[in-house]
């Protein structure tokens, strides 16, 4: 159509949805056009900013051709608990993933610089040890801030 401009809408999971619409719809009508009964679960994010007024223009944004909007789909409260929450209740709700093996990992890693720098003292300089003792500080005040509750 004439005066209709393209939008890229991108998920989370790297999929791509084409919207064509004018430059004066609002961010509530491209949100009811694409996602119908889905809206409030929606949240458009454009250039690092996320778009809450469902009354603002396309054009007021400065939304032109080809540009990319990413879209947040959140489950309804509703349908939260599904298949996954007997799952998560078996392992007591902890979540293994790489964020949770970070920090022992890193631990292991500190444990064994320490182990080279006491055995192998002659390949260490003084900044060296200076700075091994200031990270093995902070990473002491990241694990008591993050479990020391």
């Amino acid at each position: 159509c004439s005066g209709c401009i393209t939008i890229r809408l991108k998920f989370l999971n790297d999929t791509e949805e084409v919207a064509v619409v004018h430059p004066d719809d609002t961010v509530g009508g491209l949100k009811s056009k694409y996602f119908p009964g889905q809206e409030s679960q929606v949240k458009f994010i454009y250039r690092g900013r996320l778009l809450q007024d469902p009354g603002q223009t396309l054009r007021s944004l400065h939304i032109s051709d080809n540009c990319v909007i990413h879209c947040h789909r959140s489950c309804p409260a509703a349908a939260r608990p599904g298949p996954g929450a007997a799952a998560a209740a078996d392992t007591g709700g902890l979540a293994l993933g790489v964020g949770s093996l970070l920090v022992p990992a890193a631990m292991v890693v500190l444990a064994a610089v320490w182990y080279f720098r006491i055995n192998y003292r002659q390949l260490f300089s003084t900044p060296a040890t200076v700075s091994l003792i200031g990270v093995t500080i902070l990473f002491t005040f990241l694990v008591l801030g993050m479990y020391g509750q």
